[in-house]
Order: C-alpha cells, then sequence, then structure tokens
C-alpha cells in the first residue's frame, strides 16, 4: 500500500469544543483507540469515516487516524486504508514502540480472517511503512475475526481479537509488533447467538484486567465477569489462578472468575438484566468498572424479549469498585435513556473512565443525571464521586445540543490534561452515521 496521504490541516484548536475530523466515528471494544505522546505533544485517536449524508462519499470506510499537535492546535487526517470498510468496529487499536514509533492493529467485522497493522516512522504518526497482514484462517475456519486490542503482559506485547468460535483470542510478538503469532485462545465455551463474550481490557499495576460478558445481550441475559491476566495464568479477582496456563487447555469459560454484575441483581429501584461492558480502568492502586444494562426489562418465557427490535425503554449505567478483599461493590451511575438503534436496542450512548482518576466518569446520555430531566439528544456529563461510587456530583460538558453527543474517550498518555474525544452528529447504524469527531481539553 502506498504511504497515506494527509487531508487539509483542520482549524486551530483552544480548549473549547473543536471539530478535529468531520466524518468519523468508533466502536467501544477496541484500545487505545486514542492516546497521547506527551514527549512530541501529540494525540492521536483512531475512526471510521462514514461518507454518508453531507460527506465526501469518496471517503466512505477509509480507516483513519487524526493527528493533534497539542501546542500548535492543529489537527490533521491520516488516512493509514482508503475504502476499508464502512463499519465502526474496524477503527485501529493504537500502541507507542519503545523506538518511538507508533503502531496501529486493524481488522474488518468478521468479513474475512485478516489482522492489519501497520508501523510508523520514528516519532511521527503522519507517515506509516507498508501495510502487513495476519490471516487466522487455520484457527478460525473461515468464520471472521473482529477487534483489536493492544497490550503488553509480562514483557510481551499481545492483540486481543475476536476470532476463534467468535471467543476472545490473541496474537503475540516479541518484536513489539514487527511480526505476530497465534497465542491461543482466552475463553473458551458453546456459541451461542451471534457471538460469545464481548471484553474490555485495562492494564493495571499487577498484570492485564479483564471484563467479559457471557454472549451479546440480544441472545442471553448476561452478566459480566472479571480476571487478571499475570505471570503466565489468569486470575480470578480475588488473585486465584485458573487451573491451566495462560492460552492452554483446559481453555477456562468466563464464569469462571469473579462474577462483577449477576443478572437479575436489584440496583438503584431496579431490577438489571441484558449487561455489557463499557469502560475498565485502574489507576493509583484502584480498579472500577462501568457497565449498561436494561432495567425492569419483562423477559418473555418463550424468548421473544431476545433478537433485534425488542423495545428496551430503559438502560441504565452501573459503576462498580474492586476492594481490597477482591469483591466488587456495584452502584448506580446514571440513566442510559432508551436502546440507541431499534435494531441495536442494547446500544446507548456509553461512559468513559478517567485513566488517572477513576472516580472521574463522562458519560452519554440524553437523561440529565442531576434531576431526571430528558432531552432530545444524548448529552455529555462529567460525574465525581468523592465515596468510592456510592454519590456522584454532576456537570454538564455539553448544553442544548442539536445533535446526538456519543461514545466519549479519555485519552490517556498524559496526566496533566484531560483529553477528552467523543463524535456528535446523526448514527443510524454502526455502518451509516454523519459524525464528526470533536476534542476538548482541559487542565487536571
Amino acid at each position: 500500500m502506498s504511504s497515506p496521504a494527509p487531508h487539509p490541516t483542520q482549524p486551530a484548536l483552544s480548549e473549547s469544543v473543536q471539530v478535529i475530523n468531520p466524518d468519523g466515528a468508533w466502536c467501544w471494544f477496541q484500545d487505545e483507540r486514542a492516546l497521547v505522546d506527551p514527549e512530541a505533544g501529540l494525540l492521536v485517536v483512531g475512526s471510521i469515516a462514514s461518507g454518508g449524508a453531507d460527506q465526501d462519499p469518496a471517503r466512505r470506510g477509509d480507516l483513519d487516524l487524526t493527528v493533534v499537535d497539542l501546542a500548535a492546535g492543529t489537527a490533521q487526517v491520516v488516512t493509514l486504508h482508503p475504502g476499508f470498510e464502512a463499519d465502526d468496529h474496524d477503527v485501529p487499536a493504537l500502541w507507542r514502540r519503545p523506538d518511538g514509533r507508533w503502531l496501529a492493529v486493524y481488522a474488518r467485522h468478521k468479513t474475512d480472517n485478516l489482522t492489519h497493522w501497520r508501523i510508523s516512522e520514528p516519532g511521527d504518526p503522519t507517515r506509516w511503512g507498508e501495510e502487513r497482514i495476519y490471516d487466522w484462517s487455520e484457527h478460525t475456519g473461515g468464520r471472521g475475526v473482529t477487534y483489536s486490542n493492544l497490550h503488553e503482559i509480562d514483557g510481551r506485547l499481545y492483540c486481543f481479537a475476536r476470532a476463534v468460535n467468535d471467543d476472545p483470542c490473541a496474537l503475540v510478538s516479541d518484536d513489539h509488533g514487527d511480526t505476530w503469532s497465534y497465542a491461543g485462545k482466552l475463553f473458551d465455551r458453546p456459541k451461542i447467538g451471534y457471538v460469545n463474550g464481548y471484553a474490555r481490557y485495562a492494564d493495571g499495576a499487577a498484570g492485564l484486567h479483564v471484563l467479559v460478558t457471557d454472549h451479546h445481550p440480544r441472545d442471553v441475559d448476561n452478566s459480566i465477569y472479571h480476571g487478571t491476566l499475570s505471570r503466565g495464568r489468569l486470575h480470578d479477582s480475588t488473585g486465584r489462578p485458573a487451573e491451566s496456563a495462560l492460552f492452554a487447555e483446559p481453555v477456562p469459560d468466563q464464569a469462571q472468575l469473579t462474577t462483577v454484575l449477576a443478572t437479575g441483581i436489584e440496583l438503584g429501584g431496579a431490577q438489571l438484566s441484558h449487561a455489557w461492558t463499557t469502560d475498565i480502568r485502574e489507576a493509583d492502586g484502584q480498579l472500577a468498572a462501568v457497565m449498561t444494562a436494561r432495567a425492569n426489562h419483562r423477559a418473555e418465557p418463550d424468548g421473544a424479549d431476545l433478537g433485534r427490535n425488542v423495545p428496551v425503554d430503559d438502560l441504565r449505567l452501573v459503576y462498580a469498585r474492586l476492594g481490597a478483599d477482591g469483591q466488587w461493590t456495584l452502584s448506580p451511575l446514571a440513566h442510559a435513556g432508551p436502546g440507541l438503534l431499534p435494531h441495536e436496542q442494547d446500544y446507548s450512548g456509553l461512559a468513559a473512565i478517567d485513566p488517572y482518576d477513576v472516580s472521574t466518569v463522562y458519560v452519554s446520555t440524553p437523561v440529565d443525571p442531576r434531576d431526571g430531566t430528558r432531552h432530545d439528544h444524548h448529552e455529555i456529563y462529567r460525574g465525581r464521586s468523592a465515596d468510592g461510587g456510592r454519590g456522584w456530583d454532576w456537570s454538564p460538558v455539553t448544553e442544548h445540543s442539536t445533535v446526538d453527543n456519543l461514545r466519549p474517550i479519555v485519552a490517556p498518555g498524559d496526566p496533566s490534561t484531560t483529553h477528552l474525544l467523543w463524535f456528535r452528529g446523526d448514527m443510524r447504524s454502526s455502518q451509516d452515521y454523519d459524525c464528526e469527531v470533536v476534542l476538548r481539553n482541559s487542565p487536571r
């Protein structure tokens, strides 16, 4: 593939909200989707162009990186793979290598069996080397691969993806992403519905955290589980190791880990079900997670409440904090409103935990968490807790919006500044949207 061509530089940035890419969106099962290089003063965020509505149709499916020069206040959109696929599930995971180069890894949404990656020039995420490919076919049997998550465990770099049997799996690299080989399956269970577990990952002092569901919430009334990967083993929240070595037989079922949110639990005056993973972060030795769940959803005995286009009028955001005893404490966080899309009734505006302060969260919701006022569009709110998540003080980041503000990210890499990203506009599906990527920088 030829070297990517940058698009025209965007207008100068300030501390106000600024558009840094006029056409882009992302899913939430890839990380890091945005990352700061504090020495170079650069912020990089991945997205997929839709090319719909008033956007340039020639940009449809472009896999982009927006590179923001934080000192100069300029943003440049670099296309890693033109026409890759118009699907927000395809956004790249980013990692900064020890040699100063950037690594970007990405995959399509189950339409092939390939993981793609590119490596930048030293210190310059606007210039990239040739694209390379890992083919999972001998492991997946041609059933496709999705998502990319880059994390280091015990000195080795892993790319976690949904692959074999639609379970969480991984590739491993011992040369910082120059080459990859198959590591194995992280979890294993019989396939039900569309896919198996939806996993979120977070770096921690004692290893890599994983927060994972049973299946898709429209197929199964999910619970959510937590474990940690370190020292060649998968451990539950108390530190108890799994029977076998990491990625070795017998591969564990995620239900062998610690249950964080059990379906049917009563919380905040509602019975919760059909849970989904949203975010997980560790900071200063504290681990927190955010999840979504249906509130007071009536289960039909014949399974008629499963599948697409089932009305879900009340989604809730739940905050969880892990104690020193390995036990989780759950607290109501915010109302998330009804399902974002009719055919994806468990989609919400989502939430992001501050990677440097797990007592600070950013949520996207059409329901004001201060007083329950309903708005026509999703707004972004910042919540701060002084008591481990039991109570929250809220302040608006956006107000009186004429479009939805969705899927916030707080980019890690710079502890001195909060780099808050989201996209706003009209989202009709994961493949069809008219959204722009925005950034707000603010001192901590």
